[in-house]
């Protein structure tokens, strides 16, 4: 786990202090401080509130996992480590992850002129095995993820409820929310800057 005195953001994408990447992100002070600003409010809140540290990690895990980003998905994994001894949570999760992992965007869209446009997909749910691990809070919360990576056009109150009918409060679904659409940017970002860090290695090893 880093502290907050790290950009996450830096760590994930390798870059390092002095490099050109680095003074490229430093030239948008703004907007590197809010992304970790971000992460620190998500994932390392002076108070938990309704999401424990080790459910938030386990869901960033998740979500992380499905988009393919190995480099996130460990960091991840690795807080989640030092949050939670139970070893069969984190494993469950890894387990989770591999079962939830498809190809998206699909889903329907309420009938109108969209429809054309709807495609049919694995609709999640937690393992059996898995559910008596993860419990119902967090099986619903890793359920409610794979809907807003794969299905977001099938997002609907009826989905919200199902979160609310598993022992979420309203403020912990907001913060599931929040992580969900979190992971989605930090990963494009980092995909991104790890993509240019690449390119400015193989330009000076070129040289």
């Amino acid at each position: 786990m880093t502290s907050s005195t790290t950009d996450v953001i830096d760590l994930l994408a390798g870059i390092r202090e002095g490099s050109s990447l680095h003074a490229l992100r430093a030239a948008r002070p703004q907007t590197r401080d809010n992304a970790q600003r971000s992460y620190e409010a998500l994932f390392e809140p002076a108070h938990e509130g309704e999401v424990s540290r080790g459910e938030r990690f386990a869901l960033a895990s998740f979500v992380a996992g499905l988009h393919a980003a190995d480099n996130v998905t460990q960091f991840y994994l690795a807080a989640l480590e030092k949050a939670e001894s139970e070893r069969g949570l984190i494993d469950a999760v890894k387990t989770e992850t591999n079962g939830g992992r498809t190809v998206g965007p699909y889903g329907h869209y309420p009938a109108g002129s969209l429809s054309a446009e709807d495609r049919d997909g694995l609709v999640y749910h937690v393992s059996e095995a898995g559910r008596p691990v993860l419990g119902s809070k967090l099986s619903a919360a890793l359920e409610h993820a794979h809907l807003l990576v794969y299905r977001p056009r099938e997002a609907s109150a009826e989905a919200l409820q199902r979160l609310l009918n598993a022992g979420w409060t309203t403020t912990g679904v907001v913060t599931l929310s929040q992580i969900v659409a979190f992971l989605s940017f930090q990963i494009r970002v980092v995909a991104g800057l790890s993509a240019l860090n690449a390119a400015s290695a193989q330009q000076t090893v070129s040289a």
